[in-house]
């Protein structure tokens, strides 16, 4: 295992800078995730750290000794590429040990490893499967096994899930976490899935234009985002704009929302709530409900204030009672109102 640490990094294509002074910790046996938009950087981030891309300033660390000049081969990295890059002509066994062979591992020691690698990724049973005799789930564990088995300081995965379908993306976000428990390795992964990121990490980062906007523990920067982009960005919020008083919040509509002292705050979908009635905490306001969405045990809805969309999202049962569409209450707690100063 090994902490990563990259400082001050700058990587530009042509006037586009892709990483713009990114300076950022990965924890010693932690399970961090990259998340941003296309073209944010952060496959770029990774690939530093690999040392398939050479930026024009800045310091990676592994270990707490620099590496920017240090080659691939010699960093101690193993990584799982978005297509999994397996070689079709050989065996499950084969692919896995190539790294091994690389570095003339004994025979003996070499089968043992790969033996040992293939039970921890649950395929112990198929070495000498082709690739395409595999499935998607499984082709991914093979391709873990190969990145692990030579044992690397730090572990990198390049949106490893985002060829498989939903459900079976779920379990292999499980698998995942389970082998980077089990063997301890610091890992670090890039992402586009939010709920992917929120389940696996130990710690986020996102970045924005090739600069790191938020970072923290998932739970941490969800229900403190700050600023605008991250609110939007990680989940669902819906941002309300007014101006500060002494009393708190004055909404376009005249709402006074108590105790804000930022001019935008912003609220989950899953915490608004929706009563036919005038609810009781002082952060209501009223709005027209244009739309009912059943999906199943929860339920959206979609509601027009002051030409803007508002998104309830909570159980369908309790959607039940509303009118299909009409004037209705929305309401959150203070504590869930999250001021935004960026």
């Amino acid at each position: 295992m090994a902490e990563v640490r990259v400082e001050h990094l700058v990587k530009k294509y042509g006037a586009a800078r892709a990483l713009d002074d990114v300076t950022l910790d990965f924890p010693d046996g932690g399970f961090f995730g990259l998340l941003g938009p296309s073209g944010s950087g952060k496959t770029t981030l990774l690939r530093a750290i690999a040392g398939f891309v050479l930026p024009e300033s800045g310091r990676v660390f592994i270990d707490g000794e620099p590496v920017e000049n240090t080659p691939v081969e010699k960093r101690g990295i193993g990584m799982v590429f978005q297509n999994y890059a397996l070689f079709p002509n050989m065996t499950v066994a084969e692919n896995v040990a190539f790294g091994l062979a690389v570095r003339k591992i004994a025979d003996a020691d070499k089968k043992r490893r790969v033996a040992e690698v293939l039970e921890l990724v649950q395929l112990g049973g198929f070495g000498a499967r082709k690739p395409h005799q595999l499935s998607g789930g499984q082709r991914q564990r093979v391709a873990m096994a190969r990145a692990i088995v030579t044992r690397p300081r730090v572990l990198l995965l390049d949106e490893p899930l985002s060829a498989l379908d939903k459900a079976l993306r779920v379990d292999m976000q499980i698998e995942l976490k389970r082998i980077q428990r089990e063997i301890g390795i610091t890992t670090i992964f890039v992402t586009h899935d939010q709920e992917e990121a929120l389940t696996l990490s130990d710690q986020i980062g996102i970045l924005k234009d090739g600069r790191l906007v938020r970072h923290g523990p998932p739970r941490e920067v969800y229900d403190d985002p700050r600023d605008s982009f991250t609110a939007t960005f990680l989940g669902d919020a819906r941002l309300f704009t007014g101006t500060v008083e002494a009393g708190g919040l004055r909404l376009a509509d005249g709402t006074l929302v108590p105790g804000v002292t930022t001019p935008t705050i912003a609220v989950r979908p899953e915490n608004i709530h929706l009563s036919r009635s005038e609810p009781a905490t002082p952060c209501h306001l009223r709005a027209m409900l244009n739309q009912k969405i059943f999906g199943g045990a929860l339920g959206t809805c979609l509601l027009d204030w002051q030409g803007e969309v508002i998104k309830a999202v909570g159980r369908d049962a309790d959607f039940r009672t509303l009118p299909e569409s009409g004037p209705v209450w929305v309401s959150w707690q203070p504590e869930h109102a999250m001021p935004i100063t960026g």
